[in-house]
């Protein structure tokens, strides 16, 4: 695969517990082209969070190479890893992770004024009334359904138009109606932004949309294939 937007070398993630050290990642080697859709399966405490984590620059590896849009993350310090994850990657979590005090749409203007965006409450203006959200800009998040916080989350983690958007367990909170209603929004937005999308689920019906599933056992790779499969 030629200059992979997420380029992974014999990864391994090893923590440290009372019991001891704990490996969490062995091994992984992994490459994800830009704007492919790759979900990642597997069962509880298989590593698959952990593995996200180190995509989005938040978890350091212990050992391997780490390459995200063309950044070493394996040598960055934590102040411009922090810049690069920012301006590249988006991040959507199972809890929504709003700040309670914030309307919907200072949420989702937060990442663009981080950023010294001018224009961040119009961009903000204009991804609310994308989601379906016009009308709830100036609600506080305890105001809002739980599809509808994760809708604003979605917003907020595609605002500064991100090249990677990381999901992990994006319906985990949700029922089923307004998962579905968020999936097809994510999926939405990652089509017509062209953006690369990394989806943790449990879910083999909603990882069968991805271009690409990866399942993970015991903190491996024990498979990879076309979703469809």
């Amino acid at each position: 695969m030629a200059n992979p937007v997420i380029a992974l070398d014999d990864v391994s993630l090893t923590l440290t517990s009372r019991a001891g050290a704990v490996d969490i990642l062995r091994g992984i080697t992994l490459s994800v082209a830009a704007g492919q859709s790759l979900a990642i399966v597997g069962p509880s405490g298989c590593g698959k969070t952990s593995l996200l984590m180190i995509i989005a620059g938040l978890e350091r590896a212990t050992h391997g190479a780490v390459r995200v849009a063309g950044h070493d993350f394996m040598a960055l310090s934590e102040d411009r890893l922090a810049r690069v994850r920012g301006s590249t990657i988006g991040i959507v979590f199972q809890s929504f992770h709003l700040v309670p005090t914030m309307t919907a749409l200072e949420n989702i203007a937060l990442p663009l004024e981080f950023a010294g965006r001018e224009d961040a409450f119009e961009v903000a203006s204009a991804l609310l009334a994308e989601v379906g959200l016009a009308q709830r800009a100036d609600h506080f998040p305890a105001q809002l359904s739980g599809g509808e916080q994760q809708r604003v989350a979605i917003a907020r983690a595609l605002s500064p138009r991100p090249a990677i958007i990381l999901a992990d367990e994006p319906t985990g909170n949700l029922d089923g109606r307004s998962g579905e209603q968020a999936i097809e929004l994510l999926f939405g937005l990652q089509r017509r932004r062209q953006a690369t999308l990394v989806l943790v689920t449990h879910d083999l019906a909603l990882a069968g949309r991805c271009g690409r599933l990866l399942r993970m056992a015991d903190g491996q790779i024990a498979a990879a294939q076309r979703a469809a499969e």
